[in-house]
């Protein structure tokens, strides 16, 4: 006979699906941080297209 035995926790109850929540406003700081990653990615990508035009096929 064992010395213990566990307890068997069913599992918590289903909640009804609900609407969600509506989203805070972002703070300033972030959007700040959006705009200058955003920028940062733009000019990334043409600095890219720039060098890939410069580039001529080797022959």
């Amino acid at each position: 006979m064992p010395a213990f035995t566990f307890e068997k926790i069913s599992p918590p109850a289903r909640r009804s699906p609900t609407t969600a929540a509506p989203q805070k406003p972002r703070s300033v700081i972030s959007q700040m941080i959006d705009r200058i990653a955003e920028r940062r990615a733009r000019r990334s990508l043409r600095d890219e297209r720039a060098l890939r035009r410069d580039e001529k096929p080797a022959e």
